[in-house]
């Protein structure tokens, strides 16, 4: 089979050519790589001045993805192709920190500012790892914040980004660093805190932050607030 037809497309609100643009340019890199490249789902939508898309694929069995803006479907198409390239060739090799802002950063940046309305709630079942292992995820994934359960302490707990190679790991509860971390990591010195979902939405947005890490009031669990690249707020809560 031809590995543009092997793609699953779903371009919303945007004409045919143009998801035809953005499946030639990812089939190009997925045929090209040294890596076996699957399961490829690409995702475009668009938006006021703008087009939101994303890729995901598998990358000899493990997953990435790539999420960015653009101000319009080719350099969307083109960009998507350059950093699905960009992290065959990361996944494919020994484990270093991904430059962040990446070289080929978001020419049209997240909103800061937007909706407290949140639209969309998840509820995934967080994976039990370390926080290296969520280091890890979080580059290939294209995240800028990671939520996962720590299993040295068995509490809720993110890593995000913080510098040009380094990561900061924020819990629930306060607890002492991980042992050796293989990953150049820091450790947040406040415990998340506890607010209901409203008052995650409003700090969020006065303080024009990105994503906000918080507990809820009840259950003392985990819970990732986030600005959509729509300018929306999703939410994810841990399932079970």
């Amino acid at each position: 089979m031809d590995v543009a037809e092997s793609i699953t497309l779903h371009p919303a609100g945007l004409p045919g050519e143009a998801a035809a643009l953005a499946r030639a340019r990812i089939a190009t890199v997925a045929q090209d790589a040294s890596a076996l490249v699957e399961a490829v789902r690409i995702r475009l939508a668009g938006a006021p001045g703008r087009v939101l898309a994303q890729v995901n694929a598998e990358v000899d069995g493990r997953r990435v993805r790539v999420q960015l803006a653009a101000r319009g479907i080719g350099e969307a198409a083109d960009r998507l192709a350059d950093e699905l390239c960009q992290r065959i060739r990361t996944v494919s090799a020994s484990w270093r920190p991904r430059p962040w802002p990446s070289a080929t950063a978001r020419a049209v940046d997240l909103p800061a500012t937007g909706s407290e309305r949140i639209v969309r709630v998840k509820s995934p079942s967080l994976v039990w790892c370390s926080p290296d292992a969520a280091v890890r995820t979080l580059d290939a994934m294209d995240y800028d914040v990671h939520l996962f359960t720590d299993p040295a302490t068995e509490t809720d707990a993110v890593v995000h980004r913080v510098g040009p190679t380094g990561y900061r790991l924020a819990r629930t509860l306060p607890a002492a660093p991980p042992q050796r971390p293989a990953t150049p990591l820091t450790l947040s010195p406040h415990p998340a805190p506890p607010l209901t979902e409203q008052q995650a939405a409003t700090r969020l947005t006065a303080a024009e932050l990105p994503y906000l890490f918080f507990t809820d009031p009840t259950t003392r669990r985990g819970r990732l607030l986030y600005r959509r690249l729509d300018g929306d707020l999703a939410l994810l809560v841990p399932a079970g």
